[in-house]
């Protein structure tokens, strides 16, 4: 092998046949050498300078020939400092979950690596916004446990082994956290990836073998196989470069066939990224707790929250990147919000203060665990009146992994260092809550069948068809009244089916702790009210006749959703 003169761009290493550029951003003033390892050694084998005085700008680089990539990895030395290429593609070292590894002896190298890979006519999915249903999931937890039964457990590839139990449920899109290499060996497990990492290398702890970039490549491929999109968490800090951030961006997109992103917005303006014509297509989505907070408040019964609730429930937009929780990694999970008043993160190691104070939750009667009936019973309506929240909502919902059985965190509200079943999924829980998984399944199936709940615009409250019925209207005890005085706790909303090409359909909520009464909105001439489902019966298999047209009375903490269809069905169906 021999150095020879390279070029300044794409930054990173670029490997064409045997030979190899290198380009590496040095601040003025300081010494750098690439530094160049026989496969899987811990010795540089081989330095070269990279002068100043041959730079351009603050880039230094140069092309070494007839070498062949896989036998060799590198580093590079800036003013006696090993240091990663913030481009690097793989790491070598990295591949023991949680094992340290000082990069100043050399235990840590980059990948030199150039093998094509066949994606099989694969691309981007496109699914409609308004047509997705997501599902956020931590690679590693998903399938650590040991009851998670795939084979490969805790990668990649035990994502693909949970592939048609996503298709069960219903989710056509997946959130993942980070999945790139960070150094998860700290004071406390960096169990979640958040902080410095080396963004475009796929974690090889994630692998179940020894290959992350394909194995990952594998993930997305067999996921749009399924109909389901990937979507990346890209959480950059405040310290990443914008170029490293739209270099990232674009590779994942073009390398990966990554269907989108999630992004800090304080740290990216997304108007920035929304500009850039390579990312045009890709989703970018943001985390917001605006519904989160709305909902969950309401849930509980808390005064006041009907105007904001009106709001959430007919918002989304494309541009703004929203999507729809009610629970994230970030506090509690679904069971946990209607099982603990307060958080509980002892064994963070941090005295209970990390994590947010504020969970708007409620334990229904009872701290954690409990065995009284009456507390168990309402916690198990809760969690259904979160679903019908959630799924009931314009907008891309979203569910977190393990909600639809009721998995627990034991009220820890910030597993971000716990690697262990306190942070995985435990799937005993989908035996044991058989019917809540059932419950779940069948509402997105529901959501699905009718396009009134997923509309492809916002709903403006006006009568876009001139049929004397607004798109969307909001009613209680009396029909098109809006309830918003502070003390209400109900809301009744009657969706105009003719603006979706589906049937009417109007939704009771009632989150007080007594009964109420609902007024009807008339339906459409010839078509009567049908019950389709309720807190108390789920998903019915067929609409139940209706026989009090004009008012409806809801039990506490109950949510109904009636359709209008005409007596030519009920004939049918009855």
């Amino acid at each position: 092998m021999k150095k020879i003169q390279g070029q300044p761009l794409p930054l990173g290493v670029t490997i064409r046949e045997r030979n190899i550029n290198f380009s590496m951003t040095v601040p003025k003033g300081k010494e750098c050498q690439l530094l160049l390892y026989k496969k899987g050694k811990s010795v540089p084998y081989v330095s070269y300078e990279m002068k100043e005085e041959d730079a351009v700008g603050e880039v230094r680089f140069l092309t070494i020939t007839d070498i062949e990539p896989g036998k060799y990895e590198y580093n590079y030395l800036i003013d006696g400092e090993v240091v990663l290429d913030p481009y690097v593609k793989a790491l070598a070292g990295r591949r023991q979950w949680n094992h340290p590894r000082d990069i100043q002896k050399h235990e840590v190298r980059g990948i030199l690596r150039h093998e094509e890979f066949d994606w099989e006519g694969d691309s981007q999915l496109h699914i409609p916004y308004h047509k997705v249903i997501a599902y956020s999931l931590h690679v590693r937890g998903f399938t650590k446990h040991p009851s998670s039964r795939v084979k490969y457990k805790g990668t990649f590839a035990g994502v693909i082994e949970k592939i048609p139990y996503l298709q069960e449920l219903g989710i056509n899109q997946i959130h993942c956290m980070p999945v790139y290499e960070f150094e998860e060996c700290q004071k406390y497990t960096n169990y979640w990836g958040y902080g410095p990492a080396c963004f475009f290398a796929p974690k090889s702890a994630y692998a179940a073998g020894l290959d992350a970039i394909g194995e990952l490549k594998d993930m997305v491929k067999a996921c749009h196989r399924a109909g389901i999109e990937v979507i990346l968490e890209m959480p950059f800090t405040a310290e990443t470069s914008r170029q490293i951030i739209s270099d990232c961006l674009r590779y994942y997109m073009m390398e990966y066939h990554i269907d989108g992103f999630i992004i800090n917005p304080f740290v990216v303006s997304m108007e920035e990224i929304h500009a850039d014509p390579i990312l045009k297509s890709t989703k970018i989505l943001k985390h917001q707790e605006f519904f989160q907070n709305a909902m969950r408040r309401f849930l509980k019964g808390d005064e006041g929250m009907v105007g904001e609730v009106i709001y959430w429930l007919r918002h989304h937009s494309a541009e703004e990147g929203i999507y729809n929780y009610i629970a994230n990694h970030t506090g509690f999970t679904l069971n946990d919000l209607v099982s603990y008043d307060s958080k509980h993160n002892e064994a963070n190691g941090e005295n209970n203060y990390d994590g947010p104070d504020y969970n708007y939750s409620w334990n229904c009667g009872a701290e954690g665990p409990s065995r009284k009936r009456a507390v168990t019973a309402l916690r198990r309506r809760q969690i259904r009146n979160a679903f019908f929240l959630v799924l009931l909502a314009q907008g891309i919902p979203c569910i977190l992994a393990g909600d639809e059985f009721g998995n627990t965190q034991k009220g820890n509200n910030n597993v971000y260092c716990q690697d262990n079943p306190v942070g995985w999924l435990d799937w005993n829980q989908k035996e044991k809550e058989r019917e809540l998984f059932a419950f779940v399944k069948e509402l997105i199936a529901f959501r699905k069948e009718h396009p009134v709940l997923s509309q492809e615009s916002e709903l403006q409250g006006m009568d876009r068809l001139r049929c004397g019925i607004p798109d969307v209207s909001y009613h209680g005890m009396y029909a098109w009244r809006e309830p918003i005085e502070v003390a209400s706790r109900q809301l009744g909303v009657f969706y105009c089916g003719a603006v979706a090409d589906d049937c009417d359909c109007f939704v009771a909520y009632n989150m007080h702790w007594l009964e109420h009464s609902f007024a009807l909105p008339a339906p459409a001439k010839g078509k009567r009210w049908y019950k389709i489902a309720s807190t108390d019966e789920g998903i019915m298999n067929e609409p139940v006749r209706f026989e009090e047209q004009r008012e409806t009375v809801l039990s506490e903490r109950t949510i109904a959703v009636f359709i209008s269809a005409s007596e030519k069905t009920e004939a049918v169906s009855g």
